[in-house]
């Protein structure tokens, strides 16, 4: 991490970590990776329930990571901080690295690969 941080910096990057830390917080952000949708495409698009996914797109709209739009009786939600999925890269990036060394390392990994 760049510099020092305050107690209370620490506590907001840490918030705001375990946001993406639910699976489905991440199919949703995923989702709106192609552009803004309603509710009713999103539970689509996640297999979600509808009451899961709108608590889970609050939670995200809370964080900062998605805005939501109102348009008559539907909600519609889009990508208010594209510096997640540069996140998401990096995080992704270190397990797939973490998953090839770990596959290199047992035992007849090479045969198999």
């Amino acid at each position: 991490m760049k510099g020092s941080l305050s107690e209370e910096a620490l506590e907001l990057v840490a918030r705001r970590f375990s946001v993406l830390g639910e699976p489905m917080r991440l199919r949703l952000l995923h989702a709106l990776m192609e552009g803004e949708r309603n509710v009713t495409a999103l539970v689509e698009a996640t297999g979600g329930q509808q009451a899961n996914v709108s608590r889970h797109l609050q939670t995200l709209a809370q964080a900062g990571f998605v805005r939501r739009r109102r348009a008559g009786l539907q909600a519609y939600y889009s990508i208010a901080d594209p510096d997640v999925f540069q996140l998401c890269d990096i995080v992704c990036g270190g397990i797939e690295k973490h998953l090839s060394s770990q596959a290199r390392a047992m035992p007849g990994a090479a045969e198999k690969g």
